[in-house]
């Protein structure tokens, strides 16, 4: 049985939990086991540079300490994604880079819902290395915390958010610019009838691609 491990690098347990949720559907029984993890280590929530970098080593050694057959980094910055591909032998899959492949076969223009205006100069790095700025609608910030973002009060600015994304800036499809968004993608789809992508789902597509192809 392969085994795909997805790690929150927050400390926050109910992003965890949410994930799980959200990635349970894609296991393929008696083929590919998927576990959510928390590392420990981790700010409450990653809502800055710094707390991005702080959680890269700690990350590697959970990776390292614990085998995986392909390893999800489930936080939207995509910490330490180029330092883990370098040191684990097992294949490597950052949310935000798989979310916005994703989104690319469901539409022209992808709008990203990011946790913080802070956030925002770090995910368009992120756009640049992959050179998808002209398939960039924009990106729009709830300005609220990894934590709140994981709750259900905030179900009506994320749906807000989307609305101004499709109907102002153009964009097609949306992606959810944060983990602990998961349990609203669903709900929000329907509410906006238009695809919304969940970084963690994507990113677990594609490990489950790449475990299961001959």
């Amino acid at each position: 049985m392969a085994l795909i491990r997805i790690i929150n690098p927050n400390s926050n347990p109910a992003v965890t939990a949410g994930l799980a949720e959200a990635t349970a559907p894609f296991a393929v029984p008696g083929r590919i086991e998927i576990a959510c993890e928390t590392l420990e280590e981790g700010p409450f929530g990653i809502e800055s540079q710094r707390d991005v970098e702080t959680v890269v080593l700690p990350l590697i050694a959970r990776m390292q300490a614990h085998p995986a057959d392909a390893f999800v980094i489930a936080c939207y910055s995509d910490p330490g994604l180029a330092l883990a591909r370098a040191e684990i032998a097992a294949p490597v899959f950052g949310i935000q880079e798989s979310a916005m492949a994703i989104a690319l076969t469901h539409g022209d223009r992808f709008g990203v819902i990011a946790i913080a205006d802070a956030s925002i100069p770090r995910h368009m790095r992120a756009i640049r290395t992959m050179g998808l700025e002209t398939r960039l609608a924009a990106e729009r910030a709830l300005n609220l915390t990894v934590a709140q973002s994981a709750t259900d009060g905030v179900f009506d600015r994320l749906a807000e958010t989307g609305r101004l994304l499709i109907e102002r800036d153009g964009a097609d499809v949306l992606i959810l610019g944060c983990a602990g968004m998961a349990r609203h993608r669903a709900r929000l789809e329907a509410e906006l009838d238009c695809p919304v992508i969940d970084p963690a789902q994507a990113a677990v597509t594609l490990a489950v691609g790449a475990l299961i192809a001959p």
